[in-house]
């Protein structure tokens, strides 16, 4: 009977401790975002400069068209939702074209929004009404300013051709953006 007994708790300790394990596999979900750069840093297809880029690029790209996504649905100012509208048509085709030049470098971009920006499309997803509309063009005007400069930084200094002229050719689109950002935001936020 003790033979049952031990095996039965060796069983019980084993499978708990296999449990917390998987929780905390769960809790610490690799974030996609640095599951690409060290596929990439293994890989070295391009410069790590260049394939740093495309995943940030790629990143910010798909937070924008959850976030136009959630500002068409939730937002209560029709230019709010025009500009989430703008966003999601943008920012997918400047996804589209960053994956077609990813494929022929074998860069690795994220498949999924990163952990960062997760949490943020968690809180935008909580709020409704004037308060979504001011914190979305609030964070819109933000998030553009970081997104130009690293654009106009890659614009310059990329060594790789291809990534150097999607980031110069994509710079008129994020300032248009943040323009519309910004005069956006001035309106929603005196309501």
């Amino acid at each position: 009977m003790k033979r049952v007994s031990y095996l039965a708790t060796a069983l019980m300790t084993a499978w708990m401790l296999q449990s917390c394990g998987s929780n905390t596999n769960t809790a610490k979900h690799e974030d996609a975002v640095d599951s690409a750069k060290a596929v990439n840093k293994e890989t070295a297809p391009v410069d790590k400069e260049s394939s740093d880029f495309a995943v940030k690029a790629a990143d910010g790209g798909m937070m924008e068209v959850r976030l136009g996504k959630l500002a068409q649905d939730k937002a209560v100012n029709p230019r709010v939702k025009e500009f989430g509208a703008m966003m999601v048509r943008d920012h997918s085709k400047a996804d589209d074209e960053l994956k077609a030049i990813a494929a022929n470098k074998n860069i690795t971009l994220p498949d999924s929004v990163g952990n960062d920006f997760q949490e943020h499309i968690r809180d935008m997803e909580k709020l409704s009404g004037k308060d979504f509309d001011k914190h979305y063009m609030d964070m819109m005007v933000s998030d553009h300013k970081d997104d130009i400069k690293m654009f106009d930084k890659a614009a310059s200094d990329l060594t790789d051709p291809e990534l150097k002229t999607f980031a110069s050719n994509t710079l008129p689109t994020l300032r248009a953006h943040q323009d519309s950002a910004k005069a956006i935001y001035e309106v929603v936020k005196k309501k």
